[in-house]
């Protein structure tokens, strides 16, 4: 078993080794500043758009003139760099060289709440764009975007409109630098649109940075950077206290205990550096693909390893069988196929830009996740049912008490899951849109929690401690002929006889009678030599009597 986790432990890093390779071509990634590199605009309606980006914004703190190149502290803004629309040459060719504004295009910043107002739905029209019919009654300018201003409540901020022109028969058009602050709490969405069908095929690049007032983490991510701070320190807690009783009772560990050590390891760097990610990137508004990709890293090694020791512990490993024979091979392809498909989908998740609204992208990478840790819970419970069966069968008192509790608490924990995954499944539900971005960071943090509180119950039910034999292995002979669950009749020519053969057809109740009949009898010399364990005594004394 040893063996098999040292192999799966060097192809896990063989496999980071070639990932992290493969990030240094490109060391730093977005996030909150959203990059486009020759993006398209769809059809929707009569109007064209490219959607710019969606993220949680709290409203700014300071309300002080933003100047560039000056601190932005307690300020929340969007600001457009260096974007620049490019459209196609024949449309340039077909406008007038002398006419200023040849071609318009818009960028949106529209509140979730607000996005009634976007369009004709008002004046009952489908219309996106302003038409000539409905420009007649003054409500809006043709080729323009219909936004609805209420002017009954005209000191409530609604959709802001940035507006960029072609000139003559230029085919590039740049977004002037300008920053619009934040100055009401929402999930805000950025458009790039245009009305004009001869602007189609019209491309869009450069960038545009978030920032919330305390740095550039979107709204739904910031409490999970104090978050990972404080279950670090909470891994690092349990780290000491496990180490303390790990060294006061070392001599008496079992390899069980070697791999909790791993867990408790892996956890705590893991928290860590999501930690520092999460730090970086909130300063800087840019994720080091380097540590990003480590953080995500020990988040999967950890869920894996995790997994492996429930399945482990659940086969009887240590207590019921000394290895896992057979099962060797399949637990370890198992332990890697889930490494895989959480590692690329950790790695999709955050090496990339970051949006408070998910589309269907991740669905691929999610069900294979969500399967193998399906399988994993079936095969965890099946083999508990083994090793309690074993363990009654055995009348090992203080082992089965063992597994019974937590084959209780694993039951509570899979219920809790079930139930919070049915939240999940209706928040999602609900929320579309993102709305709720303020509560987004409970639902990982839940999941990270409930690891951690397994984990205590696992050291607090396996610690080391003076008399190990209550739940290691033991090589007693109940033990070992129930184990087998084969016949072990002792051979009169001094010797042990295993499986097949006539000597074998002798059944398990035989055997316990013949234990019951050996106490209850004056036993003849040597015979407790007899049964499983031969010494290779003669059998002449037993002869005589």
């Amino acid at each position: 078993m040893v063996k098999s986790w040292r192999s799966n432990s060097k192809f896990s890093y063989s496999l980071a080794l070639a990932l992290c390779l493969c990030c240094f071509c490109d060391t730093r990634v977005g996030a909150s500043i959203h990059e486009y590199e020759d993006g398209v605009f769809v059809r929707r309606s009569n109007s064209y758009f490219f959607h710019g980006g969606s993220e949680g914004l709290y409203a700014s703190r300071n309300h002080d003139h933003i100047q560039e190149g000056k601190p932005v502290k307690g300020k929340s803004f969007i600001r457009f760099e260096s974007v620049i629309f490019k459209r196609p040459k024949e449309s340039a060719e077909r406008k007038n060289e002398m006419q200023q504004k040849t071609g318009l295009l818009e960028a949106l910043i529209v509140q979730v709440k607000d996005r009634d107002k976007i369009g004709g739905s008002y004046l009952n029209s489908t219309a996106i764009c302003c038409t000539p019919e409905l420009a007649n009654n003054g409500s809006c300018k043709v080729g323009e975007v219909i936004i609805h201003d209420d002017p009954a409540n005209s000191s409530q901020d609604g959709p802001k409109r940035l507006q960029t022109f072609f000139e003559g028969k230029n085919e590039v058009a740049e977004m002037v630098l300008q920053t619009v602050e934040i100055t009401r709490d929402g999930m805000y969405y950025l458009y790039f649109m245009f009305c004009d069908p001869e602007l189609l095929g019209t491309t869009i690049s450069g960038r545009t940075v978030w920032r919330n007032p305390d740095g550039y983490l979107p709204g739904k991510m910031g409490p999970l950077m104090p978050f990972s701070g404080f279950m670090s320190l909470a891994y690092l807690g349990l780290g000491l206290v496990w180490f303390l009783w790990f060294t006061r009772y070392w001599k008496d560990v079992i390899q069980l205990h070697f791999h909790i050590t791993a867990v408790i390891g892996l956890g705590m760097c893991e928290m860590a550096l999501w930690y520092f990610e999460y730090a970086n990137f909130n300063s800087n508004g840019s994720r080091p693909a380097l540590i990003t990709f480590w953080a995500v890293t020990f988040s999967v090694v950890k869920k894996t390893v995790s997994r492996l020791l429930l399945l482990v512990v659940s086969m009887g490993y240590g207590v019921v069988k000394p290895t896992l024979g057979a099962l060797t091979l399949k637990v370890r392809l198992l332990g890697v196929g889930y490494l895989m498909a959480s590692e690329a989908l950790g790695l999709f998740e955050n090496l990339r830009n970051i949006n408070d609204f998910y589309g269907k992208a991740r669905l691929v990478l999610v069900l294979p996740v969500a399967v193998l840790d399906a399988y994993f819970t079936i095969w965890i419970f099946s083999a508990l049912s083994q090793t309690l069966e074993k363990l009654q069968v055995r009348r090992s008192g203080v082992k089965f008490a063992l597994y019974q509790k937590f084959t209780n608490f694993l039951a509570a924990s899979v219920l809790v899951s079930i139930a919070w995954i049915g939240y999940e499944l209706y928040f999602n539900a609900t929320d579309p849109l993102g709305e709720l971005w303020r509560r987004a960071w409970i639902i990982p943090a839940f999941w990270s929690l409930l690891s951690y509180m397994l984990l205590i119950v696992v050291c607090v039910l396996w610690a080391p401690s003076p008399n190990p034999t209550r739940y290691s292995y033991s090589e007693e002979m109940g033990d070992d002929i129930e184990d087998q669950e084969t016949v072990i009749p002792f051979v009169a020519g001094g010797g042990v006889k295993l499986g097949g053969g006539d000597v074998a057809s002798t059944s398990m109740l035989e055997i316990r009678k013949e234990r019951k009949l050996s106490t209850a009898l004056p036993p003849p010399p040597a015979a407790s030599e007899y049964y499983v364990f031969r010494l290779g005594e003669d059998l002449e004394e037993n002869k005589r009597e």
